[in-house]
């Protein structure tokens, strides 16, 4: 923050455009500008970050309301999102971390 001639305190927009920096490097590593897209959507509970996904599949193991299935690549998508009860199972258990909950 800097000081006006008048003695009034100048907003900086730097941290503004860091933050700005920062969301789009998130989306770049979490594949969200390449080709392969994160499975999500407005009426999905869950977020799989694809390219953090190694396909172990343990989410669809351990799933106790059946809500994944394995995509071609074998990695799991929201295949039944109305099941899900936001156990956490799922997210808890994922070695990736490639799995977040849509809700607040």
């Amino acid at each position: 923050m800097t000081e006006t001639k008048t003695g009034e305190a100048e907003v900086n927009d730097k941290p503004a455009e860091e933050k700005q920096e920062a969301k789009e490097k998130v989306k770049e590593e979490s594949g969200q500008k390449s080709g392969k897209k994160d499975y999500t959507g407005s009426k999905n509970p869950l977020t799989i970050f694809y390219h953090w996904c190694k396909a172990c599949n343990i989410c669809i193991a351990l799933c106790p309301h059946d809500v994944f299935i394995p995509d071609r690549d074998g990695k799991p998508i929201v295949e039944y999102p109305e099941k899900c009860t936001q156990c956490a199972i799922c997210w808890l258990h994922c070695p990736d971390l490639a799995i977040v909950s849509n809700e607040k």
